[in-house]
């Protein structure tokens, strides 16, 4: 069966250590099985929802730049899917936001409509500067805003950081959307 197959594929994978698993119809690099199983594939399914296609398909397309050796694209198209996931709640709840709004000012709207709990206090305050600067900063320093006249190399490590903080900050925002429903 296709299911077999694919469980059998990634048992082949796992076992030679590739570091590659076959998840929403593509290869993806596995670098670390917990962050993949506990993070990665869960925003993955929670991405499969049709309402998030467009913050899924830069998802995706995160992880095939990653697997190219295009780190530099990995990072980006992480933090678009991060963004495009933001602005699918903004439209699903009917909260405005401004158009070319940034991860920081989509992160307001989310805050000040009160998608996660407001009791979190102090440790709130540093989730919030947390989802606006890891992800945003990673991009930006990475060439995300033009890189200039000297040739910016982005490492590998720095975009697994990336798509792995979008992954934790989709599934939090996503699960508290649902949440809210």
């Amino acid at each position: 069966s296709p299911d077999g197959a694919i469980k059998e594929l990634n048992f082949r994978f796992r076992e030679a250590g590739l570091g590659y698993q076959f998840e929403g119809g593509q290869i993806v690099r596995v670098d670390s099985q917990l962050v993949h199983a506990e993070v990665v594939k869960p925003a993955l399914q929670l991405l499969g929802d049709a309402r998030f296609k467009g913050a899924q398909d830069e998802f995706l397309s995160a992880h095939a730049h990653y697997r190219a050796g295009e780190y530099k694209d990995a990072s980006t198209d992480a933090l678009n899917a991060f963004e495009s996931t933001m602005k699918v709640i903004c439209d699903e709840k009917g909260w405005g936001y401004t158009s070319g709004a940034r991860a920081s000012d989509l992160i307001k709207v989310i805050r000040a409509n009160g998608l996660l709990p407001e009791y979190l206090d102090k440790s709130f305050d540093q989730l919030i500067a947390t989802l606006k600067t890891g992800l945003p900063t990673v991009r930006n320093e990475e060439g995300g805003h033009g890189q200039g006249g000297e040739i910016k190399e982005t490492p590998g490590y720095v975009a697994a950081y990336a798509l792995h903080l979008a992954a934790a900050k989709i599934v939090l925002l996503v699960e508290a959307f649902k949440d809210s429903e």
